[in-house]
């Protein structure tokens, strides 16, 4: 089993050093060197907004100012990684959720405001964008997994239980990765046992199996970035070993990982690297692939 050793460890630390968001090398001192975890709590502060949104190139390609949904859950996803569930950024954050969510408890994917902001191009909506499963099962998910008590979240999970359990289309990757992410956390076992039984060769459909394919697909890696929960199930452990070999060797001579994604504006893919590569150190700890 191929490992990542303390040199390739010590080359991430100054590759995020040299060009990481101040937020991501937080998150990297965090995870690999020990750090408190105030200081990223200190970082996010600044991407938030008094709607209780997440804007500010908190999701890179999102350079607007403006609150929009898929911001917030990375937002929720670092309160999480700070240990901070109880933060009272989770409420304001369900109470932004609730001021944009459509009438069937769905959360649209982005908001027409992005129209007035510097943005990548595939973030496009109508002018009345309806309620999808991403980002709503994420963001369900997320605030499940913080013990939310939160009065969105109830119209929200049924959202979710309707698609899961209606006629929805075949779902596309970050349909899936959304899916999974609910069906991981959503506080009724069985009925999640239940519908990830019906869709998981759905789910597993976006991801391409041979880990050395390049461009921009998903791996089993992105569905499954930890031994635990549904997206692990989706793939043999022949399958998860041989991505995880590709990802040890997929280290740049810098130090850091790269994307596999257009970048639209020169700033977008150092920003971008700086959180993949503290994601790809996240799963090969995960797995044991880091040398202790």
């Amino acid at each position: 089993m191929r490992v990542l050793h303390d040199t390739g460890l010590a080359r991430a630390a100054e590759f995020m050093r040299l060009s990481a968001r101040l937020i991501d090398r937080h998150r990297f001192a965090m995870h690999f060197r020990g750090g408190p975890a105030a200081p990223v709590l200190a970082a996010l502060r600044a991407y938030e907004n008094p709607d209780g949104g997440y804007g500010h190139a908190l999701e890179p390609d999102l350079r607007g100012e403006g609150s929009q949904p898929v911001p917030a859950q990375h937002a929720l996803e670092i309160l999480h990684e700070a240990g901070a569930d109880d933060d009272p950024a989770v409420t304001r954050t369900g109470d932004y959720l609730a001021s944009i969510t459509t009438a069937d408890g769905g959360v649209p994917f982005v908001l027409p405001t992005v129209r007035d902001t510097p943005h990548g191009p595939w973030w496009q909506t109508p002018d009345d964008p309806p309620g999808g499963i991403n980002p709503t099962g994420t963001l369900a998910g997320m605030l499940h997994r913080a013990g939310s008590d939160h009065p969105w979240l109830g119209p929200a999970t049924d959202f979710c239980w309707r698609h899961l359990e209606g006629e929805a289309a075949e779902p596309g990757p970050y349909d899936a990765l959304s899916i999974l992410t609910f069906l991981d956390h959503v506080p009724d076992r069985d009925r999640a046992e239940a519908a990830f039984a019906r869709v998981r060769d759905a789910l597993a459909a976006p991801v391409a199996l041979d880990p050395h394919a390049g461009g921009d697909g998903h791996s089993p890696l992105d569905f499954a970035p930890t031994p635990h929960g549904h997206g692990r199930r989706l793939f043999t452990g022949d399958v998860i070993d041989a991505h995880l070999d590709a990802l040890i060797d997929a280290q740049d001579d810098d130090g850091g990982w790269d994307i596999g994604f257009p970048s639209w504006t020169p700033i977008t893919r150092p920003e971008w690297r700086g959180v993949i590569t503290v994601e790809r150190l996240r799963t090969l700890r995960a797995y044991g692939r880091l040398k202790p």
